[in-house]
């Protein structure tokens, strides 16, 4: 079953629907999401002429009007739309609910460029519980905007909290950024590891106990 991209909390106005099964225009793209498509191209268009320009260029600024589009899906969008279609649950359901190695994409705010990875997310149910492949949507959305490391993982915890209303939460981001990796100290190799939780699995015993579970990381 499709899903789509609903409304962010602070969004204006809902943005139409896209299509996952073919692809789509930058228009397209623009439209439902909310970014500025003819705004991005222009603005490309004066860095491909600062560039020097030349006709292997000529369609960059349409092909980065697109990207972006993609790149900033998740601006208008509300990630708790995905912890909607929950499920009750009785005492018998589990200690804890954990997703290994959620692969996101985001783009650093810093330099607009992209940083890549998992995320690991964890929780203690309360009284509901959702799709698991809900919690890769909500992280998906919340990737899917201008981003630091640092406060992707503290919105995809808050989202879990306020959606869920579990007993506990942890997440925790392990990413390679471009800014690092392609510039300036040039540290390929180098990730970053960021931790975020709540309730229950605020506690270092608990956090240590779902660390050992998803393993890998020092």
């Amino acid at each position: 079953m499709s899903e789509q991209h609903a409304m962010q909390r602070e969004s204006h106005g809902a943005p139409a629907s896209v299509p996952t099964d073919r692809p789509v225009d930058a228009a397209t793209l623009g439209t439902a999401t909310g970014v500025d498509v003819a705004r991005v191209e222009a603005a490309v268009r004066e860095i491909v002429a600062a560039l020097g320009g030349g006709p292997t260029l000529e369609r960059t600024p349409e092909r980065v009007a697109q990207a972006y589009s993609e790149f900033f899906a998740g601006i208008g969008v509300d990630p708790l739309t995905h912890l909607t279609d929950t499920v009750a649950v009785g005492p018998e359901t589990g200690e804890l609910v954990l997703q290994r190695d959620i692969e996101f994409r985001s783009m650093c705010e810093h330099h607009l460029l992209p940083f890549i990875g998992v995320v690991h997310v964890a929780y203690v149910p309360g009284e509901r519980v959702v799709g698991l492949g809900k919690l890769a949507r909500v992280v998906e959305t919340i990737a899917s905007r201008p981003q630091l490391q640092e406060r992707l993982t503290e919105e995809i915890a808050d989202a879990l909290e306020t959606g869920l209303d579990p007993r506990g939460v942890l997440v925790v981001v392990d990413a390679q950024h471009s800014c690092v990796s392609a510039r300036g100290t040039r540290q390929a190799a180098s990730t970053t590891v960021t931790m975020a939780s709540r309730g229950e699995l605020a506690t270092a015993a608990h956090r240590a106990e779902v660390m050992a579970l998803i393993g890998g990381i020092a």
